[in-house]
């Protein structure tokens, strides 16, 4: 049986979404993703970001400035990912069957590390996270800070839970990997 994992969407979920962001100095963390991660990383979770980046397909974005965020992001959580899974091809190119809603990212990661996605968990504030979670087999937790309006319903309807904080969303995920150790 392979390990738990914890995958996690980016925008809005671990930092305030700035529309194809590439300026690292405008990365701001959400309240409360420090401490969280720090939780799920004493847990001896691997923490997988896995994200669409159509800023990049679309021309606006390079995948140099994608990991320069990506590398303030971490300076600002005070600890590092176990990865990054980043799609970055836009809606309509050959390559956006990784994009989100797809479970490739996910279920792509849990191959190369031997993943037990039926014990890991996806963590978004979108339908499309949950939805890639789901579809991986995962546990899906809609982070409700930056959840979008417009499919918010739809995606409390399918998540597995909704988290009103960072906090919350933890503490659940650290009481269900404590049930299935």
């Amino acid at each position: 049986m392979g390990k738990a994992a914890v995958f996690l969407d980016r925008d809005d979920t671990l930092i305030e979404n700035v529309p194809y962001l590439g300026d690292p100095d405008k990365v701001r963390l959400l309240p409360g993703a420090q401490e969280a991660m720090k939780m799920l990383h004493h847990e001896n979770l691997p923490l997988v970001v896995v994200s669409n980046q159509s800023g990049v397909g679309r021309g606006l974005i390079t995948k140099e400035q994608v990991r320069a965020v990506d590398a303030r992001m971490e300076t600002l959580l005070g600890m590092g990912f176990f990865e990054y899974r980043h799609c970055f091809a836009a809606p309509g190119d050959p390559y956006d069957d990784q994009r989100k809603p797809s479970p490739r990212m996910l279920q792509e990661s849990a191959e190369e590390h031997h993943f037990d996605l039926s014990r890991s968990f996806m963590v978004g504030n979108r339908l499309s996270d949950i939805q890639a979670g789901r579809a991986a087999g995962c546990k899906t937790v809609l982070l409700k800070l930056r959840a979008y309006p417009e499919d918010e319903k739809e995606s409390i309807a399918l998540a597995d839970y909704c988290a009103e904080s960072w906090d919350d969303a933890a503490t659940w995920i650290v009481s269900r990997t404590r049930v299935s150790a």
